[in-house]
Order: structure tokens, then C-alpha cells, then sequence
């Protein structure tokens, strides 16, 4: 029962944190996406995982920024949330978007190879 609650509270916070971020006025914010958060087992702190397309200079300002603006987002959140507490917010950037795009230019160079070494060779009749 309690993994049932942290994960529908996850959604409900992955949720309300975009919509916040997206509310807010600050430039170094703009296209940062919410892919996901963990909620722990006592619902006192959750990890906010946040991509931002953009530089690797640009990533550090935006996770400083939305780390000075944790405590307006949580309040936001305590306004909209029904719950007694709100968790702390810990962002995290996360890189399986970067890393899936890695994994798809390394298949396509194979397929690459492998249709430059299949040309190559005699077919067998």
C-alpha cells in the first residue's frame, strides 16, 4: 500500500513541478523538462530528475537556479498538494536523453559497417 501512495505521490509531484517551472518567469528555466521523481519511503524528500536542452555551461546555471527557487516551487507545491507535508526537493540532471541519442548514433554506425562489410563480400550461390 505504501509503494501505491510514494508513487502516485511522484506523479502528482512530477506534475505540479512542471507546471510551476513552466509558470515561472525566470529566462534560465526555459525548456527544462520533469521526466521523473522518487518520492522516499517517508515521503520527506524527493529527487526532482530534470533535463534542459542545452550547453553543459548552460545545465550547471539552470540546476543552480531551479535549486535557489526549490523553496518557492515547494511551496507552490504545499498550495496545490492535499497532503500534511511537502518532501524536500533535491534536483538531479538526468542524462539517459544525451544517452539514449549516443546508443542510437552507435546502432546506426554499426548497421553502417555492417552494410559496407555485407557489399563487400561474395554472396554465397
Amino acid at each position: 500500500m505504501a509503494q501505491y501512495r510514494n508513487r502516485r505521490l511522484a506523479e502528482g509531484l512530477k506534475k505540479e513541478i512542471a507546471d510551476i517551472i513552466r509558470q515561472m518567469k525566470d529566462p534560465r528555466l526555459q525548456l527544462v523538462s520533469v521526466l521523473a521523481v522518487q518520492v522516499d519511503r517517508e515521503l520527506t524528500q524527493a529527487k526532482v530528475f530534470v533535463s534542459h536542452f542545452a550547453q553543459e555551461t548552460v545545465k550547471d546555471e539552470t540546476l543552480a537556479a531551479l535549486r535557489a527557487a526549490g523553496g518557492h516551487i515547494r511551496s507552490e507545491l504545499a498550495k496545490k498538494l492535499h497532503t500534511r507535508t511537502v518532501p524536500e526537493l533535491v534536483f538531479v540532471d538526468d542524462h539517459s536523453i544525451e544517452a539514449g541519442f549516443k546508443i542510437s548514433e552507435m546502432l546506426a554506425d554499426y548497421e553502417k559497417e555492417r552494410a559496407q562489410a555485407n557489399a563487400g563480400a561474395p554472396e554465397a550461390e
